[in-house]
């Protein structure tokens, strides 16, 4: 595939289809899983099943008989796959020769089959057991000089039970420092939602899409982000709910899709028109369209007319006048510049939102990833407050996460800075103090290996160098560690990129059997929306010597701390033992853990604001405006445009299945960048000219990268977009949510220059 000819063509099929179906098919063969992969597809998902291990969208509880899209097949055939990283793998190639590889090129070698040891000597990895490499995290971390100088990183994917029994290792240890993947994507919902509405997950569950009465989905691209959910977008459109897709690049899954499932579209070459309303939005422009919706609303409050619902802001809310305020004193034209919209577009957006009695907000990282990303979130909040949409069907605000835990793993624990609640019930529950001051979150824990404060690092999951901004400097601070250790199910650039000392090991996969002294355990896992099931592997293991997460997380911890008096053995062979310990921590949400996740369908956490209950200081749900329109810093330089990272089609995070785009038009290219053609002309380019792009910035570094083709595409003037990771060397570490940390990749400021 790397050796063919860049391809560039204009997509005009729906999304779905009988492409999705090829696509699977195609994986499939592509690892050589056919007959396998396909009898673990019809457990995926599935109730007794495994849960997939790509996005957090969560499942019908009226099951289908196939459960799942073509990314998690994807997923799923990447983690089957027949190939395999040996020692002579290793043997074979020294770790200079494979940072010359693609990211593409390692995700294709396929599983790792047992623990190795970076030979500094060498220059290779050489194959180490199992005791001497926890023996080796041991001495590390109880020869530091503060547990502070660890940093411990989780991966979205961890499930519940690994995910708690870490954040009880590393807290007994003596920190707080817990880098997580929600870092760089839902922070700001985790940060931002709290003081609004007193939670900080999203409020809807999959059966509200059926009663809402209009839907919006704003900088998100369910179409590959979160497949699933197309299913529920055709069945509301087929119902004549109006859908408002925001966004600066059109998705073709928002503009038409065909249910791979669904057999009379599929043979009639049938297709749903998803947007009923597409609002091309410029980079950083949706507070202002958020602003011009409430405005919309003031203005015709004001002549009389019954918008706001008045009882539930009455009864549930406090300071809508200093909203109010804050929105009437924006000029109409300001709103109009900043949005890049038609003011009529605006009005016609709020009519579709006062006219509905049950709305449902969704967005995702294209309003996150922003310098105010956690004001800009707490702004969405607020617009469905203004017409009482918490608390009743069909109608809340659900963020749309990534990873298949990511939330989950929050929820038990992985959190820099933890609840003084939380931290009282694990003296309780635990019997040792844990420390009180908060840790770092992944732009802190880059800076202190940069200082060199921090000296061992351990990536649970993920491939975090891969995925961290300011590609260069996290290299060189990576490389300046004492240990790097990277448990994983593939090779990726993480593991290449190291301490002085660095271990691989390698975990059994989400899709396989999990067995114990005690039997064949399961796993938890917490959707998007709140929702926890049970996920049981179906599948024998890539290789004989890997272990599963809990138990290495709980070997790490008896190297670490040898006078612990938490039973680390116990858990390692019984599961249920650890639910029984997450209920005991959480027992509000989590009472009863062992029994009610016996249910097929799991069960659904409690999140307050459906009941109308506000669990902020106030009691009520707060108004907290964001003055202005503007969610990033000025920036004094005409020749700016505003780049946006997305992934392609063939992508999972960091995890790059093809150099394919399909429904944007790319093969066999991932060095590109998608831009207005009047842009393009305007700085003298002709189509598909050679370029390199850099970053504007005052802090004196130079970031630049080169090689990448301009393609003509329908972006909003001012605005471009290009893959991650490939561009995060543009991305500054310092371009950040002032309140999250979350890196603004959604609005990097840049310049086109000469190749």
């Amino acid at each position: 595939m790397t050796d063919r000819q860049p391809r560039y063509t204009t997509y005009e099929r729906p999304a779905g289809g009988w492409g999705a179906a090829a696509a699977t098919a195609r994986v499939l063969m592509e690892q050589s899983v056919v007959s396998k992969g396909s009898r673990a597809l019809l457990a995926m998902n599935q109730p007794g099943g495994f849960k997939c291990p790509s996005c957090a969208f969560p499942d019908a509880t009226c099951k289908k008989r196939l459960e799942f899209c073509e990314n998690g097949a994807k997923a799923l055939a990447h983690e089957a796959t027949k190939f395999r990283v040996t020692r002579e793998f290793f043997a074979q190639h020294s770790v200079t020769d494979l940072m010359a590889q693609s990211d593409y090129w390692l995700e294709m070698q396929g599983r790792l089959t047992e623990p190795m040891r970076y030979d500094a000597a060498t220059d290779h990895y050489v194959p180490c057991d199992w005791d001497t490499a926890f023996a080796m995290i041991g001495d590390h971390l109880r020869a530091l000089d503060s547990p502070h100088e660890a940093e411990f990183y989780t991966s979205g994917r961890t499930p519940n039970e690994a995910a708690f029994l870490y954040a009880i290792f590393v807290r007994e240890f003596g920190t707080n420092n817990f880098p997580d993947c929600s870092n760089m994507c839902h922070e700001p919902t985790s940060r931002g939602l709290p003081p609004v509405i007193g939670a900080g997950k999203g409020t809807v569950v999959l059966d509200d899409f059926e009663h809402a009465e209009a839907i919006f989905i704003i900088g998100q691209n369910p179409g590959t982000n979160s497949p699933r959910m197309m299913t529920n977008l055709v069945e509301a459109r087929k119902r004549g709910v109006p859908i408002v897709a925001v966004n600066p690049m059109p998705e073709r899954a928002l503009i038409r899709f065909t249910e791979p499932q669904d057999a009379v579209q599929m043979a009639t070459l049938g297709s749903t028109p998803i947007a009923s309303e597409f609002v091309h939005i410029r980079i950083g422009g949706d507070l202002a369209f958020l602003k011009g919706i409430m405005k919309v609303m003031f203005e015709r409050e004001a002549r009389g007319e019954a918008v706001l619902d008045r009882d539930f802001l009455d009864t549930h809310t406090l300071g809508l006048d200093a909203l109010r305020d804050d929105v009437m004193a924006q000029d109409w034209a300001d709103i109009v510049r900043v949005s890049g919209l038609a003011e009529a577009q605006i009005r016609r957006c709020a009519e579709i939102y006062i006219r509905s009695r049950a709305t449902i907000i969704c967005y995702g990282m294209g309003l996150t990833q922003h310098q105010q990303g956690s004001r800009l979130v707490q702004q969405v909040a607020h617009l469905l407050l203004l017409r009482g949409n918490f608390g009743k069907p069909g109608a809340g605000i659900a963020p749309i996460r990534g990873h298949s835990n990511v939330q989950g793993d929050r929820t038990v624990g992985i959190d820099e800075r933890p609840s003084e609640a939380y931290l009282d019930r694990v003296r309780e529950v635990f019997g040792f103090d844990p420390p009180r001051e908060h840790g770092h979150h992944t732009v802190a824990a880059m800076e202190a290996m940069e200082s060199g404060a921090a000296k061992v690092f351990i990536g649970l999951g993920g491939n975090f160098v891969r995925a961290v901004p300011d590609t260069d400097r996290a290299y060189a601070a990576m490389r300046k560690l004492a240990l790097t250790v990277g448990i994983a199910t593939k090779l990726n650039r993480g593991h290449l990129v190291h301490g002085r000392d660095a271990l691989i090991l390698p975990v059994v996969a989400r899709s396989e059997r999990i067995e114990t002294a005690r039997g064949e355990q399961f796993v938890t896992i917490e959707d998007a929306m709140s929702n926890v099931t049970a996920s049981r592997g179906v599948l024998d293991p890539a290789a004989p010597d890997l272990l599963p997460e809990v138990e290495i997380v709980c070997r790490m911890a008896i190297a670490a701390l040898p006078e612990s008096r938490v039973p680390w053995r116990d858990y390692i062979d019984d599961y249920d033992a650890i639910r029984d310990r997450i209920a005991d921590v959480y027992p509000q949400i989590y009472a009863d853990f062992s029994t009610r996740i016996q249910a097929p369908d799991g069960f659904h956490l409690d999140v307050a604001p459906r009941r109308r209950v506000w669990l902020t200081a106030s009691g009520k749900a707060n108004f907290l405006p964001l003055p202005g329109l503007e969610v990033n810093d000025p920036v004094a330089d005409g020749a700016m445009l505003r780049l946006a990272t997305v992934r392609s089609h063939d992508q999972f995070n960091t995890t790059i299945y093809s150099y394919n785009d399909r429904y944007r038009g790319v093969q066999n290219d991932r060095m590109v960048v998608f831009m207005n053609a009047d842009d393009r002309a305007a700085r003298g380019l002709e189509p598909r000219a050679r370029v390199a792009l850099e970053t504007i910035s005052g802090d004196g570094v130079v970031r630049r990268v080169d090689g990448l083709t301009v393609l003509d595409y329908p972006m909003p003037q001012g605005a471009v977009a290009g893959y991650y990771p490939e561009l995060n060397p543009l991305l500054p570490l310092a371009h950040h949510d002032r309140i999250s940390g979350t890196p603004a990749a959604k609005s990097i400021p840049v310049r086109v220059v000469a190749a």
